[in-house]
């Protein structure tokens, strides 16, 4: 077989000498000759904290490919830390894919190791690796160890809104809440609930892109060392097979993912991920084979925020393979791996070993508990909500509508003894999707009014066009499209519409009839909240973004463009 690498370094011309020559500084003179150049794209960064391992993760990487026969080579990438980056790190999701796609096409590789961890890395490189279409395999950085406070576990981010919200309540001291922050974060790694970052790295192996078995494995644990070291070997290996994501990720493949993404209670973020991903590959994924495949699925894992549990009682339970095992007629036989094995080939020996956190099928946490997709006047592009994060008495309602023209005008007004609202009203956000914001943030879950919070109130139903964290609960409808920005219904709310939700039919109206809605305007308050950047990527990324139903990545980046370079440098 000869590598793509040859291109570059075959030869005795000026151009082969100029790459071999700059390449050297240590090297064999056979690592030029036939051996597969291996890069592992890392996205370590300290501003992505919960990426700050994933050194330590790629020296093991490193040794594999070595251990293999192939040329391991350092490539770091466009890290996005969830925690830290204004005003989302979604803003610049499309933007780490395109740099890592054209970094990945523009040097002399035979294949890729991706290490990812927080929220966007993994989407980012995986779309990247879809769109250059080189072998590629993950290696998720795993979850942080369980912090514990006041003797009682801590869930990383869902216990941030339970305590967050006390402390408005008047139920937790400051003092208390302060305390909690060290307590929180215990180890290394990604947040150790069910949020975006564990989701994403165990979708990303029912998808068939992480060896199986991997994912959730906790970022302390030798055994990930031992699993990235084992990768390097497999990545040498999948360039001699040619085994690219274009030759095993198929539509079978998509729908394992949704299966395994309602079974563990999955962030909705990972809808908008995963049809982004497949955008790249040219799959045919759309909403609606979420909620037709997945949104009657059993939740199956009891872990925050639907449960109880966290990551490191998932990974000792028996992990991702053992709920496929209890889901197994629901996946697709034919859907490949990195390995070239089917997924379900695994499942045979993936036992439970406690069952309180991996429920039987006879015993779910929540008997059709996926995503389910929402249609109606309000979103006619779809719109979601995760019923197992939900109140159920609230799963179907009609309430008069507290709209807010922008994450401002919410901050503003939201505590205020005045605002006219009960526990029966529907709070609406909106400005807050792909380009309104810009970049569809976390906002979606809003904070409950400071009043009804001392009442005891802890849920309502919420509306916006943004996202919410992986970690995040309560009745919470999201990812309304077209967005408010967009030219969306949302846009024409007022306070005081009837609004009503009907989860089991699938349903999210406004009350106003049609040809009111025809005669309304936005109002000048919701069009001065939308983002108007003037240069640089966020006009970019407002100008061509597409919206949450079809994956939110930019028009000109749907599809792929291989990994050929017709060019010379020099």
């Amino acid at each position: 077989m000869k590598l793509r690498s040859s291109q570059w370094y075959a030869g005795q011309d000026r151009n082969a000498y100029i790459h071999r020559a700059w390449m050297r500084r240590g090297v064999p003179d056979d690592a030029f000759t036939g051996r597969p150049q291996i890069a592992i794209a890392n996205t370590a960064s300290d501003l992505a904290p919960c990426n700050a391992h994933l050194n330590e993760i790629a020296a093991s990487v490193r040794n594999g490919v070595y251990e293999a026969g192939g040329i391991p080579l350092d490539l770091p990438v466009v890290s996005l830390g969830e925690t830290q980056m204004r005003p989302t790190a979604m803003l610049w999701r499309n933007m780490a894919a395109m740099a890592t796609e054209e970094m990945l096409r523009a040097n002399p590789l035979d294949g890729v190791v991706l290490l990812g961890g927080c929220d966007k890395t993994i989407p980012s490189l995986l779309m990247a690796a879809s769109s250059v279409d080189l072998p590629a395999v993950v290696v998720p950085g795993g979850p942080m160890l369980t912090g514990t406070f006041r003797g009682e576990p801590l869930g990383c981010g869902t216990d941030v809104w339970k305590l967050s919200e006390e402390v408005r309540g008047g139920t937790l001291g400051q003092d208390d809440f302060t305390r909690s922050e060290s307590a929180m974060i215990r180890s290394r790694g990604h947040c150790n609930t069910m949020g975006t970052a564990s989701t994403m790295a165990l979708v990303a192996e029912a998808l068939g892109t992480v060896v199986p078995g991997v994912a959730g494995t906790p970022a302390p644990d030798s055994r990930l060392l031992q699993a990235a070291h084992e990768t390097g070997r497999l990545a040498v290996e999948m360039v001699g097979a040619d085994r690219r994501p274009g030759t095993f990720l198929t539509k079978a493949s998509f729908h394992n993912a949704i299966v395994a993404l309602a079974a563990v209670g999955g962030s909705t973020n990972a809808v908008v991920h995963l049809l982004a991903i497949a955008g790249r590959l040219g799959v045919d994924l759309t909403l609606d084979d979420f909620d037709r495949i997945g949104s009657r699925v059993p939740v199956l894992v009891d872990l925050q925020p639907a449960g109880r549990f966290l990551m490191e009682d998932f990974h000792r339970a028996g992990g991702l393979l053992a709920v496929l095992r209890e889901v197994h007629d629901l996946l697709d036989p034919d859907a490949l791996t990195v390995t070239g094995r089917p997924l379900v080939s695994y499942l045979a020996d993936a036992p439970t070993w406690d069952a309180e956190v991996i429920r039987p099928r006879t015993r779910p946490l929540v008997a059709e508990g996926g995503i389910a997709v929402l249609r109606g006047n309000l979103a006619p592009g779809g719109a979601l909500i995760k019923p197992a994060a939900a109140s159920p008495h609230l799963l179907r309602h009609r309430g008069r509508a507290v709209v807010f023209d922008s994450v401002e005008d919410f901050h503003a007004r939201i505590d205020s003894p005045d605002l006219d609202v009960d526990a029966d009203s529907v709070l609406v956000l909106r400005g807050c999707g792909p380009k309104g914001y810009p970049g569809m943030p976390e906002v979606s879950n809003m904070p409950l009014p400071k009043k009804l919070l001392e009442q005891g109130v802890r849920d309502m139903v919420r509306v916006c066009d943004g996202r919410m964290s992986g970690t995040a609960y309560g009745t919470v409808v999201l990812h309304v499209a077209p967005e408010a920005a967009a030219g969306g219904p949302l846009a024409l709310v007022r306070t005081g519409d009837v609004i009503s939700l009907d989860v089991a039919e699938r349903r999210i109206e406004m009350d106003v009839p049609d040809e009111e809605l025809a005669r309304r305007t936005a109002n000048r308050a919701t069009l001065d909240g939308f983002a108007d950047p003037r240069r640089g990527w966020e006009r970019l990324y407002v100008d061509h973004v597409q919206q949450a139903d079809t994956g939110a990545d930019l028009d000109f980046l749907i599809g792929s463009s291989g990994s050929a370079v017709s060019r010379e440098s020099h």
